[in-house]
Protein backbone atom coordinates (compact mmCIF):
# COMPACT_ATOMS: atom_id res chain seq x y z
CA UNK A 1 0.00 0.00 0.00
CA UNK A 2 1.30 3.50 -0.76
CA UNK A 3 2.14 5.87 2.07
CA UNK A 4 0.28 9.15 1.75
CA UNK A 5 -0.32 12.19 3.94
CA UNK A 6 -3.49 12.76 5.91
CA UNK A 7 -4.16 15.77 3.69
CA UNK A 8 -4.06 13.56 0.59
CA UNK A 9 -6.21 10.92 2.28
CA UNK A 10 -8.91 13.51 3.01
CA UNK A 11 -8.68 14.85 -0.54
CA UNK A 12 -9.04 11.33 -1.95
CA UNK A 13 -12.04 10.60 0.26
CA UNK A 14 -13.82 13.77 -0.86
CA UNK A 15 -13.13 13.14 -4.54
CA UNK A 16 -14.24 9.49 -4.39
CA UNK A 17 -17.50 10.40 -2.64
CA UNK A 18 -18.23 13.25 -5.05
CA UNK A 19 -17.70 10.90 -7.99
CA UNK A 20 -19.88 8.25 -6.35
CA UNK A 21 -22.82 10.49 -5.41
CA UNK A 22 -23.91 13.62 -7.28
CA UNK A 23 -25.69 14.86 -4.14
CA UNK A 24 -22.35 15.39 -2.40
CA UNK A 25 -21.04 18.93 -2.71
CA UNK A 26 -18.47 21.11 -0.93
CA UNK A 27 -19.01 24.59 0.51
CA UNK A 28 -16.95 26.99 2.59
CA UNK A 29 -14.63 29.97 2.51
CA UNK A 30 -12.05 29.72 -0.28
CA UNK A 31 -12.71 26.02 -0.92
CA UNK A 32 -13.19 26.64 -4.64
CA UNK A 33 -10.87 28.89 -6.62
CA UNK A 34 -8.28 29.02 -3.81
CA UNK A 35 -8.47 25.28 -3.08
CA UNK A 36 -9.03 25.40 0.67
CA UNK A 37 -7.07 26.86 3.57
CA UNK A 38 -4.93 23.72 3.80
CA UNK A 39 -5.15 22.88 0.06
CA UNK A 40 -7.43 19.89 0.66
CA UNK A 41 -9.80 20.86 -2.19
CA UNK A 42 -7.17 22.12 -4.62
CA UNK A 43 -8.29 21.40 -8.19
CA UNK A 44 -11.85 20.50 -7.20
CA UNK A 45 -13.32 23.72 -8.62
CA UNK A 46 -11.98 22.91 -12.09
CA UNK A 47 -12.93 19.24 -11.82
CA UNK A 48 -16.47 19.53 -10.45
CA UNK A 49 -17.48 23.11 -11.24
CA UNK A 50 -18.93 26.00 -9.27
CA UNK A 51 -22.23 24.23 -8.56
CA UNK A 52 -20.61 21.48 -6.50
CA UNK A 53 -17.65 23.42 -5.08
CA UNK A 54 -19.16 26.58 -3.66
CA UNK A 55 -17.23 29.50 -2.23
CA UNK A 56 -19.24 31.14 0.54
CA UNK A 57 -19.27 34.55 2.22
CA UNK A 58 -17.11 35.06 5.31
CA UNK A 59 -19.95 34.03 7.61
CA UNK A 60 -19.82 30.79 9.54
CA UNK A 61 -23.44 31.28 10.56
CA UNK A 62 -24.36 31.17 6.87
CA UNK A 63 -22.12 28.15 6.20
CA UNK A 64 -23.53 26.16 9.12
CA UNK A 65 -27.16 27.06 8.48
CA UNK A 66 -27.12 26.73 4.69
CA UNK A 67 -25.39 23.35 4.92
CA UNK A 68 -27.97 22.08 7.42
CA UNK A 69 -30.80 23.33 5.21
CA UNK A 70 -29.33 21.72 2.10
CA UNK A 71 -29.00 18.43 3.97
CA UNK A 72 -32.62 18.57 5.15
CA UNK A 73 -33.62 18.97 1.50
CA UNK A 74 -31.88 15.85 0.22
CA UNK A 75 -28.31 16.92 -0.54
CA UNK A 76 -25.13 15.80 1.24
CA UNK A 77 -23.05 18.92 1.88
CA UNK A 78 -19.51 18.87 3.20
CA UNK A 79 -19.10 22.29 4.79
CA UNK A 80 -15.60 23.47 5.68
CA UNK A 81 -14.76 25.91 8.44
CA UNK A 82 -11.30 27.46 8.16
CA UNK A 83 -10.73 26.49 11.80
CA UNK A 84 -12.92 24.95 14.46
CA UNK A 85 -12.66 28.24 16.37
CA UNK A 86 -14.97 29.80 13.78
CA UNK A 87 -17.51 27.00 14.28
CA UNK A 88 -18.54 28.80 17.48
CA UNK A 89 -20.32 31.28 15.21
CA UNK A 90 -22.30 28.39 13.70
CA UNK A 91 -23.03 26.68 17.02
CA UNK A 92 -26.78 27.27 16.81
CA UNK A 93 -27.04 25.72 13.35
CA UNK A 94 -24.90 22.73 14.31
CA UNK A 95 -26.16 21.75 17.77
CA UNK A 96 -29.61 23.32 17.85
CA UNK A 97 -30.81 22.40 14.37
CA UNK A 98 -28.67 19.85 12.51
CA UNK A 99 -28.19 17.71 15.62
CA UNK A 100 -31.86 17.75 16.64
CA UNK A 101 -34.05 17.83 13.54
CA UNK A 102 -34.10 14.08 12.87
CA UNK A 103 -35.10 13.31 16.46
CA UNK A 104 -37.66 16.10 16.70
CA UNK A 105 -39.41 14.96 13.53
CA UNK A 106 -39.41 11.29 14.50
CA UNK A 107 -37.06 10.31 11.70
CA UNK A 108 -39.18 11.85 8.96
CA UNK A 109 -36.37 14.27 8.10
CA UNK A 110 -32.64 13.55 7.89
CA UNK A 111 -29.71 15.93 8.08
CA UNK A 112 -26.73 14.22 6.39
CA UNK A 113 -24.24 17.07 6.66
CA UNK A 114 -20.51 16.87 7.37
CA UNK A 115 -18.79 19.84 8.97
CA UNK A 116 -15.01 19.70 8.39
CA UNK A 117 -12.88 21.79 10.73
CA UNK A 118 -9.13 21.94 11.40
CA UNK A 119 -8.44 22.32 15.11
CA UNK A 120 -5.88 22.24 17.88
CA UNK A 121 -2.72 24.15 18.73
CA UNK A 122 0.90 23.95 17.71
CA UNK A 123 1.03 26.23 14.66
CA UNK A 124 1.48 29.64 16.30
CA UNK A 125 -1.98 30.83 15.34
CA UNK A 126 -2.61 32.76 18.53
CA UNK A 127 -5.06 32.20 21.36
CA UNK A 128 -8.24 32.82 19.35
CA UNK A 129 -7.28 30.39 16.58
CA UNK A 130 -5.82 27.52 18.62
CA UNK A 131 -8.75 25.99 20.48
CA UNK A 132 -9.42 22.30 21.06
CA UNK A 133 -13.14 22.57 21.89
CA UNK A 134 -13.99 19.01 20.85
CA UNK A 135 -15.76 18.23 24.11
CA UNK A 136 -18.22 21.10 23.58
CA UNK A 137 -19.57 19.54 20.40
CA UNK A 138 -19.33 15.96 21.69
CA UNK A 139 -21.63 16.96 24.55
CA UNK A 140 -24.71 17.11 22.31
CA UNK A 141 -26.68 13.97 21.32
CA UNK A 142 -27.61 13.81 17.66
CA UNK A 143 -24.25 15.10 16.44
CA UNK A 144 -21.47 12.63 15.71
CA UNK A 145 -17.93 13.85 16.40
CA UNK A 146 -14.90 12.27 14.76
CA UNK A 147 -11.20 13.15 15.09
CA UNK A 148 -8.73 10.82 13.32
CA UNK A 149 -5.03 10.48 14.09
CA UNK A 150 -3.83 8.66 10.96
CA UNK A 151 -4.23 9.02 7.21
CA UNK A 152 -5.83 5.56 7.02
CA UNK A 153 -8.50 6.46 9.57
CA UNK A 154 -9.02 9.94 8.11
CA UNK A 155 -9.98 8.58 4.70
CA UNK A 156 -12.15 5.73 5.95
CA UNK A 157 -13.93 7.83 8.57
CA UNK A 158 -14.61 10.74 6.21
CA UNK A 159 -16.18 8.43 3.64
CA UNK A 160 -18.36 6.94 6.39
CA UNK A 161 -19.28 10.43 7.60
CA UNK A 162 -20.40 11.56 4.15
CA UNK A 163 -22.62 8.47 3.80
CA UNK A 164 -24.10 8.83 7.29
CA UNK A 165 -27.66 10.15 7.53
CA UNK A 166 -26.78 12.09 10.70
CA UNK A 167 -24.72 15.28 11.03
CA UNK A 168 -21.02 14.66 11.63
CA UNK A 169 -18.37 17.08 12.88
CA UNK A 170 -15.09 15.93 11.35
CA UNK A 171 -12.16 17.48 13.25
CA UNK A 172 -8.74 17.48 11.57
CA UNK A 173 -5.80 18.43 13.79
CA UNK A 174 -3.86 20.81 11.63
CA UNK A 175 -0.44 19.55 12.79
CA UNK A 176 -1.30 16.10 11.42
CA UNK A 177 -1.90 16.98 7.77
CA UNK A 178 1.65 15.95 6.86
CA UNK A 179 1.83 12.63 8.73
CA UNK A 180 2.08 9.62 6.43
CA UNK A 181 0.94 6.03 6.70
CA UNK A 182 -0.24 3.24 4.47
CA UNK A 183 -3.62 3.72 2.81
CA UNK A 184 -5.19 1.12 0.49
CA UNK A 185 -5.87 2.09 -3.11
CA UNK A 186 -9.09 0.06 -3.11
CA UNK A 187 -12.20 1.44 -1.41
CA UNK A 188 -12.69 0.87 2.33
CA UNK A 189 -14.69 2.39 5.17
CA UNK A 190 -13.82 2.89 8.83
CA UNK A 191 -16.94 2.73 11.04
CA UNK A 192 -17.80 5.76 13.15
CA UNK A 193 -17.96 5.04 16.89
CA UNK A 194 -15.30 2.32 17.05
CA UNK A 195 -12.09 2.74 19.05
CA UNK A 196 -8.94 0.99 17.88
CA UNK A 197 -5.84 -0.45 19.57
CA UNK A 198 -2.88 1.13 17.79
CA UNK A 199 -0.16 -0.59 19.86
CA UNK A 200 -0.43 -3.63 22.08
CA UNK A 201 1.12 -3.77 25.55
CA UNK A 202 0.80 -5.28 29.01
CA UNK A 203 1.90 -2.77 31.68
CA UNK A 204 -0.25 0.34 31.19
CA UNK A 205 -3.07 1.57 28.96
CA UNK A 206 -2.62 4.95 27.25
CA UNK A 207 -5.78 6.40 25.74
CA UNK A 208 -5.70 9.23 23.22
CA UNK A 209 -7.00 10.60 19.94
CA UNK A 210 -5.82 12.99 17.21
CA UNK A 211 -2.57 14.69 18.24
CA UNK A 212 -2.85 13.08 21.68
CA UNK A 213 -2.70 9.65 20.02
CA UNK A 214 0.50 10.52 18.16
CA UNK A 215 2.10 11.80 21.37
CA UNK A 216 1.00 8.61 23.14
CA UNK A 217 2.57 6.42 20.45
CA UNK A 218 5.87 8.33 20.63
CA UNK A 219 5.85 7.98 24.42
CA UNK A 220 5.10 4.25 24.18
CA UNK A 221 8.08 3.77 21.86
CA UNK A 222 10.41 5.49 24.34
CA UNK A 223 8.94 3.57 27.28
CA UNK A 224 9.61 0.32 25.43
CA UNK A 225 13.32 1.17 25.44
CA UNK A 226 13.11 1.07 29.25
CA UNK A 227 11.24 -2.23 29.29
CA UNK A 228 7.80 -0.71 29.91
CA UNK A 229 5.07 -2.14 27.67
CA UNK A 230 2.31 0.38 26.93
CA UNK A 231 -0.90 -0.42 25.11
CA UNK A 232 -2.21 2.56 23.12
CA UNK A 233 -5.92 2.92 22.33
CA UNK A 234 -7.18 5.44 19.77
CA UNK A 235 -10.70 6.72 20.48
CA UNK A 236 -11.12 8.06 16.89
CA UNK A 237 -14.75 9.02 17.63
CA UNK A 238 -15.84 11.14 20.60
CA UNK A 239 -19.56 10.64 19.96
CA UNK A 240 -20.47 7.82 19.81
CA UNK A 241 -17.76 6.97 22.34
CA UNK A 242 -16.61 3.35 22.21
CA UNK A 243 -15.19 2.32 25.60
CA UNK A 244 -14.98 -1.39 24.72
CA UNK A 245 -11.29 -1.56 23.70
CA UNK A 246 -10.35 0.85 26.50
CA UNK A 247 -11.99 -1.30 29.17
CA UNK A 248 -10.59 -4.51 27.70
CA UNK A 249 -7.10 -3.05 27.79
CA UNK A 250 -7.59 -1.72 31.35
CA UNK A 251 -8.65 -5.17 32.51
CA UNK A 252 -5.29 -6.42 31.24
CA UNK A 253 -2.96 -3.65 32.47
CA UNK A 254 -4.80 -2.39 35.61
CA UNK A 255 -3.37 1.12 35.03
CA UNK A 256 -4.24 3.95 32.65
CA UNK A 257 -3.14 7.37 31.40
CA UNK A 258 -5.42 9.52 29.24
CA UNK A 259 -3.83 11.99 26.81
CA UNK A 260 -5.74 14.87 25.21
CA UNK A 261 -4.80 18.25 23.83
CA UNK A 262 -7.92 19.87 25.26
CA UNK A 263 -8.08 21.36 28.74
CA UNK A 264 -8.10 18.98 31.70
CA UNK A 265 -11.10 20.56 33.47
CA UNK A 266 -14.40 19.16 32.10
CA UNK A 267 -12.42 17.48 29.30
CA UNK A 268 -12.63 14.28 27.27
CA UNK A 269 -10.17 12.72 29.71
CA UNK A 270 -12.53 13.38 32.60
CA UNK A 271 -15.22 11.36 30.81
CA UNK A 272 -12.81 8.47 30.11
CA UNK A 273 -11.67 8.36 33.73
CA UNK A 274 -15.28 8.41 34.98
CA UNK A 275 -16.23 5.53 32.69
CA UNK A 276 -13.23 3.49 33.82
CA UNK A 277 -14.20 4.06 37.46
CA UNK A 278 -17.82 3.15 36.81
CA UNK A 279 -17.24 0.12 34.58
CA UNK A 280 -13.75 -1.11 35.50
CA UNK A 281 -13.21 -0.18 39.15
CA UNK A 282 -12.40 -3.73 40.23
CA UNK A 283 -9.40 -3.77 37.86
CA UNK A 284 -7.84 -0.50 39.02
CA UNK A 285 -4.47 -0.77 40.75
CA UNK A 286 -3.46 2.91 40.67
CA UNK A 287 -5.00 6.37 40.25
CA UNK A 288 -5.72 7.13 36.59
CA UNK A 289 -3.65 10.04 35.31
CA UNK A 290 -4.63 12.71 32.79
CA UNK A 291 -2.21 14.59 30.54
CA UNK A 292 -3.75 17.67 28.96
CA UNK A 293 -2.98 21.17 27.72
CA UNK A 294 -2.20 23.64 30.49
CA UNK A 295 -5.18 25.86 31.19
CA UNK A 296 -4.10 29.10 29.58
CA UNK A 297 -5.04 30.72 26.25
CA UNK A 298 -2.31 29.43 23.95
CA UNK A 299 0.48 31.99 23.46
CA UNK A 300 1.71 33.06 20.03
CA UNK A 301 5.38 32.58 20.99
CA UNK A 302 6.46 29.15 19.74
CA UNK A 303 8.42 28.34 22.90
CA UNK A 304 5.58 29.34 25.21
CA UNK A 305 2.98 27.58 23.06
CA UNK A 306 4.93 24.32 23.04
CA UNK A 307 5.43 24.50 26.80
CA UNK A 308 1.64 24.70 27.30
CA UNK A 309 0.82 21.74 25.03
CA UNK A 310 1.04 18.02 25.70
CA UNK A 311 4.35 16.30 25.02
CA UNK A 312 6.09 12.94 25.27
CA UNK A 313 7.95 13.72 28.50
CA UNK A 314 4.73 14.56 30.35
CA UNK A 315 3.14 11.28 29.21
CA UNK A 316 6.19 9.26 30.26
CA UNK A 317 6.15 10.96 33.67
CA UNK A 318 2.46 10.10 34.14
CA UNK A 319 3.03 6.48 33.12
CA UNK A 320 5.86 6.06 35.60
CA UNK A 321 3.71 7.56 38.36
CA UNK A 322 0.94 4.99 37.82
CA UNK A 323 3.51 2.20 37.69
Amino acid sequence: MPKITMRQAITDALREEMLRDDNVFIMGQEVGVWGGTYAVTRGFYDEFGAKRVRDTPISEMVIGGAAAGAAMNGLRPVAEFMTINFAFLALDAIVNHAAKVRYMFGGQMKCPVVYRAPGGGGRQLGATHSHTPDVIFAHFPGLKVVSPATAYDAKGLLKSAIRDDNPVLFIEHHTLYQIRDEVPTEEYLVPIGKSDVKREGTDVTIVGYAQGLQVALDAAAKLAEEGISAEVVDLRSLRPLDMGPVLKSFQKTFRAVVVEEGYRTFGIGAEIVARLHEEGFDYQDAPIKRVAQYEVPLPYSRELEQSALINVDRVIKAVKEVL
